[in-house]
Formats: structure tokens, sequence, C-alpha cells
């Protein structure tokens, strides 16, 4: 009987270089100006407002034009206040817009904000006769957790137009939440179409942003931001 000849599985060896980590690998970001982390997010207190910037795509129309900015003021009236979410401030920049807003918890948050911005895309590309992509990336947060980060962030919101220069003819920038604002040093009054504008923010629910801030000072109208935290 013939003997059976024993086998020996071999090894399969792959040129040098191949799997592993190597610099450079994977996923090549799409090209503009997208620099918001898309790492896990820190846990969300409910008593802490937070600073939101969302920006658009390079190469779009301003946002700090009438027609724009009525649809923005319209978009933020129906979504100021869904799912635990509150759009409190604003201030609508050319390619770029700063909210202060609070949200019952991470996923009101999200909500709120994917809706807000569902809603922005679909209103401004149709004003602007185009489809696609809107925004540059996801909306970059930041908490911010006293009195006085709280006033920086309101400071930096209402004023965020005298940081980048642009000149007003009145003492706040009506492309903001500024009219509605009832923390400035001195008295506003409505005037003209502002007069008859719908209101497109809502009221504050946390402590920091009711009065804490106010611990404080108020603000001056003439107040310019340092850089945003």
């Amino acid at each position: 009987m013939a003997k059976r000849s024993r086998w020996k599985q071999g090894v399969l060896r792959f040129p040098c270089g191949w799997g592993g980590y190597r610099e450079g690998a994977g996923r090549k970001p799409a090209p503009g100006r997208r620099n918001v982390s898309h790492k896990r997010k820190p846990e969300l207190k409910k008593r802490c407002p937070l600073h939101i910037t969302i920006r658009l795509r390079d190469g779009l129309p301003s946002m700090r034009r009438k027609a724009a900015y009525r649809v923005l003021r319209e978009v933020f009236a129906a979504a100021k206040e869904r799912f635990g979410f509150r759009l409190i401030h604003y201030s609508v920049m050319g390619n770029h817009c700063h909210l202060i807003v609070e949200a019952d918890d991470r996923r009101a948050l999200t909500r709120g904000m994917s809706g807000l911005m569902i809603r922005m895309a679909r209103r401004l590309n149709r004003l602007w006769s185009r489809r696609g992509r809107l925004f540059a990336d996801h909306f970059h947060e930041h908490q911010v957790h006293t009195p006085r980060e709280v006033r920086a962030a309101l400071v930096y919101v209402l004023n965020n137009a005298r940081r980048h220069g642009y000149s007003l003819h009145l003492p706040i920038d009506h492309f903001s939440s500024g009219p509605w604002f009832n923390g400035w040093s001195i008295d506003i009054e409505l005037v003209g179409s502002v007069a008859s504008w719908q209101i497109p923010v809502t009221q504050a629910r946390s402590w920091l942003l009711r009065t804490g801030w106010l611990r404080h000072s108020r603000i001056r109208t003439s107040e310019i931001p340092a850089d945003a935290a």
C-alpha cells in the first residue's frame, strides 16, 4: 500500500509596503474649506448655550443681500424652536452664519440644526437657481459655560459685522438678531420695515443666556469682538 504524502500549508507573502498604516492613505477630502472635526462630540450640558458656525461653499452669492436675508429670516422663524432646540441669536455674514442656540440634549441639537440647514439649503438653492450641496461642511459648535464666556459669545455674534469691517449706517446690524436683543447698553427702537418683520428668534431658557451674562455689563453697540474661542 502506497504511503500517503503529508501536505504542508504554504505561506502567502505580500509585497513589502502593502497593508497597515501608510502616510497619505485613505479617502481624500473634498475640495474647498472643510475644517470641522468629525471626532466624537463632548457631552452636551442643557444649561450651557452653544455658539454655532455654519459656512457656505466657495463661490456662492452673498447672504447679506436683501432677497437672501428675507429667505433666511423666514427659515429662522420657522425653525427657531423645534425638537428641544431653540435659536436665540444669529448674525448673517456674506458666506457664513453665527448662531447662539440652546438644546435639551445632543439629539435635540442634531435634529434642530439638521432641520434648519435643510431649510436653508432648499430655500437658498431655489433663490439662486442652483442644485447641490450648499454648505462647506458640518456645523461647528462651541459650548459656553460661564457668564463671561456667554457675554463674549453675544458680542461676537451680534457685533460680528464690525469685526468683518462692514459699514453700518445704524447702531446695530440688521442682518443679525440685534433688533430683538434687550441687552444693549442703549435703548433700541424698531423702525421702518424692521418693525413689521416676523421675529426670527425665540426666548432663552437657560440662566446663563437670560440673566447670568449680565453680571459683566450690558453690551455696547460699538464693541468690536475679539477672536472666537
